[in-house]
């Protein structure tokens, strides 16, 4: 007769931080790279850039509810919307005295924000000027400040709420919502004409590195 038969080891599976920030350093790479090239990337950027407008490339493609739509989807990454929604969570943590929690909050996006707008004064990348622009621009455009600040906010936002829920589906669904959000900000900038797609690439990269960082250094993130 022979033994019970030995058990099959369970596949081996990345980190899924490991996953997200080798993810991320693509991401940046890719939009770095068109910082210094005359083709290739930048050559993509204009290309996907003109693919979202008409012919005279005066006009996003779509009705003119649906860029009303993108414009309100880019104002989820304002400073308006993300300080308004940071004091409404931060007066939840408040009320339950998560005074750490607090903290953490306004370390995510003032470090956010820091890094938003040193890498514009670093960079200084002109907005771009091959079709026009369907919103108000403040800054110079490398990188998207309105990703990167979507990005680290509406993620934190989720990380934070995370710890009231003892299920790991709902957990999951704060995250996924978070990360749509960011997406819908990053891809209405460029759509708007205000952004570079290089430029999200970055936004989006960024963001996802601090929270990475934050995580890693910051134990009351982990395992959120």
């Amino acid at each position: 007769m022979t033994g019970p038969a030995a058990p099959v080891p369970e596949a081996r599976r990345w980190p899924r931080r490991l996953v997200i920030g080798v993810a991320a350093l693509a991401l940046l790479a890719l939009a770095v790279s068109s910082l210094f090239a005359d083709g290739g990337a930048h050559t993509l950027d204009r290309q996907i850039m003109l693919l979202l407008r008409d012919a005279s490339a005066n006009d996003p493609l779509g009705p003119a509810w649906f860029e009303d739509v993108m414009r309100d989807m880019t104002g989820l990454g304002g400073i308006g919307v993300v300080v308004g929604a940071s004091l409404l969570l931060a007066g939840f943590l408040g009320l339950q005295r998560r005074l750490k929690d607090m903290a953490i909050l306004a370390l995510s996006l003032i470090g956010a924000q820091i890094l938003s707008a040193v890498s514009k004064l670093l960079v200084s990348r002109p907005r771009p000027d091959l079709v026009s622009h369907e919103a108000a621009i403040y800054s110079a455009s490398f990188p998207s400040g309105h990703t990167l600040m979507a990005t680290v906010a509406w993620v934190t936002f989720a990380m934070l709420l995370a710890a009231d829920f003892d299920s790991r589906r709902a957990r999951d669904y704060l995250l996924l919502v978070a990360w749509l959000v960011a997406a819908a900000v990053g891809c209405s900038r460029v759509y708007l004409g205000v952004h570079w797609p290089s430029d999200v690439l970055a936004g989006w990269a960024a963001g996802a590195l601090w929270m990475l960082l934050l995580s890693r250094f910051v134990p009351r993130l982990r395992g959120r």
